[in-house]
């Protein structure tokens, strides 16, 4: 069975003057595990939700989190292993309690790191999740 891939778009970037672009893809499915790119503040129309604010970045990240599971035929109950990255540990609390909320019941693994920064100032925490569709 072929991958499927959610919501593809092509990202432009540049470095060192050179300008180039990829193609990258917001889900994969490969038979029944998902990977879901890394959810932040950032909507599916590009606005940015919750400036300053980590807890409301890390509802948007799981609300987005939560469409593109539901699009490859998962649920948030199908999530095995999320990665959360934070650029402060004081937005632990926030954010994991706005996690709680969406993953009450569903005990996945779970990593979390603080890092020097994100892909854009004002991203404060970014979630990576790894599903696993049930047989049942």
């Amino acid at each position: 069975m072929p991958h499927q891939r959610y919501r593809t778009y092509a990202h432009t970037m540049s470095y060192e003057g050179e300008e180039f672009e990829y193609e990258l893809a917001m889900a994969v499915k490969a038979g029944n595990r998902i990977w879901v790119r890394g959810q932040t503040g950032l909507d599916f129309d590009g606005n940015f939700i919750g400036e300053g604010d980590p807890a409301a970045q890390a509802d948007n990240a799981m609300r987005c989190t939560d469409v593109l599971l539901r699009e490859a035929g998962a649920s948030l109950n199908d999530i095995v292993k999320t990665t959360v990255y934070l650029t402060d540990r004081e937005f632990r609390v926030p954010v994991f309690s706005v996690l709680a909320r969406w993953l009450k019941g569903v005990c996945p693994c779970q990593t979390g790191l603080i890092v020097n920064g994100l892909a854009r100032p004002e991203m404060m925490m970014e979630i990576d999740v790894e599903a696993v569709i049930s047989a049942d």
